[in-house]
């Protein structure tokens, strides 16, 4: 997907109101930063979006910095799936700054992302903020056994799923 196609589609979505899922998997969306601002920042006004996957697009911290800055305005939004979009700790800073903004979220997926331990002691220490979010996928990140460590004991006493491993 092009600069160009990702306008295109921005386009679209925002005609798309009651929208509710949206599957964008495999599509490598390297779309540039200014497909990604055109992308996601359309994404707010689709009101009842409740399930977004964007695995396997690429579209790396600056497209996970763009989409950080509309999760908290996607009132509906309980499902999010960026696996295999190279986000780096540029991008999972992004997102750690809003998770908490974000009350439906109720599955993330991040699994092989490049994503270090020092981003996951971080959002350990942010989990207490994200009461709904019950699936978190973190597998596949090289966050080390102090960082899993500290997400598991964070995590303890919610009856859900927790992923860490490689």
């Amino acid at each position: 997907m092009t600069e160009q196609d990702a306008e295109k589609l921005a386009g679209v979505l925002g005609q798309c109101r009651e929208l509710v899922h949206l599957n964008l998997n495999g599509n490598f969306m390297n779309f540039g930063p200014s497909g990604a601002e055109s992308f996601v920042g359309v994404l707010a006004q689709v009101a009842a979006l409740a399930h977004l996957d964007l695995s396997g697009n690429w579209i790396g911290p600056r497209g996970t910095k763009c989409l950080a800055g509309v999760l908290p305005q996607s009132t509906a939004l309980a499902h999010v799936d960026l696996s295999y979009n190279d986000i780096g700790a540029g991008g999972a800073e992004s997102l750690a700054g809003v998770l908490g903004q974000c009350r439906e979220l109720a599955h993330l997926n991040l699994s092989h992302n490049q994503i270090g331990q020092a981003w996951a002691e971080s959002l350990a220490g942010g989990l207490a903020q994200c009461p709904v979010l019950d699936q978190l996928y973190l597998g596949y990140n090289d966050i080390g056994t102090v960082g899993k460590g500290r997400l598991r004991a964070s995590w303890c006493g919610r009856a859900s799923a927790l992923w860490l491993e490689d």
